[in-house]
């Protein structure tokens, strides 16, 4: 079982250069759960991430992993705790399967020591959960959209963290796909405890999946709570500017977005 840590965001403020794009937002993520950020294209969800991820520096606000400043923390350190599965991440050219999940073991590794039965371990374990493990000797390059996501997810997981952040991992997957994917990521999370934070366009399945939600507009947090308390009308029109009505998903319970569509208002 993962290890229970808090995580918290205040006041941030952030962006590119001159450009402000999230605008005081502040945060508590929850321990061993699943929570997923919303928004429309441009509500910067990929940059909140970012940020909380040290990937970006913060104009301003504080950013705490159980008290401590990660601005303070080590990168390896920090990388054995908190690990990013970016958006679109780039594929180093002819490396295998095994290869590109065996980087997830840096952050544990010196500099110049050999690799342990643990490191082995961790990696064939993360290509087991992902179901990779047929194509461990593949160049990744041969591989589907599908199977590449889930070896760079392994990747992730072969660094063995308590906290795993993913932007957008379903991201041009069909359907079929996007649920595996997020079947495999809750059973990692209810298996081990992992905390997950993902960024999610699918309104639906990211209701479908979290445990709780975090909505952002314009750079700013205007919701969070379980997907029943985010995921309302009034909440959608605002968010996406969407009309629609919330039904309850017959599978799953959660709520669930129907769009109306501009013909269809009344």
């Amino acid at each position: 079982m993962k290890q229970t840590h808090h995580f918290r965001a205040k006041n941030i403020v952030a962006g590119y250069e001159k450009k402000i794009i999230i605008n005081d937002v502040s945060l508590e993520i929850p321990p061993n759960e699943i929570s997923v950020i919303i928004g429309a294209n441009g509500s910067g969800k990929s940059t909140l991430l970012k940020t909380l991820a040290r990937l970006i520096k913060p104009v301003s606000g504080e950013i705490t992993l159980d008290g401590k400043q990660i601005s303070k923390i080590p990168p390896k350190q920090l990388a054995r705790v908190l690990g990013l599965l970016p958006q679109s991440p780039v594929v180093p050219e002819g490396i295998s399967v095994a290869d590109l999940v065996g980087r997830g073991r840096f952050p544990h590794q010196s500099l110049f020591a050999s690799w342990t039965n643990k490191d082995y371990e961790a990696v064939a374990e993360a290509m087991d959960i992902m179901d990779i493990t047929y194509f461990a000797n593949h160049n990744i390059d041969e591989l589907s959209g599908g199977q590449r996501q889930r070896v760079w997810i392994a990747m992730a997981l072969a660094q063995q963290t308590d906290i795993l952040f993913l932007d957008e991992p379903t991201t041009f997957l069909d359907i079929t796909y996007q649920v595996e994917i997020l079947d495999l990521l809750t059973d990692l999370n209810k298996r081990y405890g992992t905390t997950i934070v993902m960024v999610l366009h699918d309104i639906n399945l990211s209701a479908r999946y979290a445990d709780k939600m975090f909505a952002l507009y314009q750079g700013r947090l205007v919701a969070e709570g379980s997907p029943s308390q985010v995921i309302t009308e009034t909440m959608i029109k605002g968010i996406f500017g969407l009309h629609c009505s919330v039904v309850k998903d017959p599978v799953s319970g959660s709520p669930s977005v129907v769009p109306i569509g501009r013909y269809h208002v009344k």
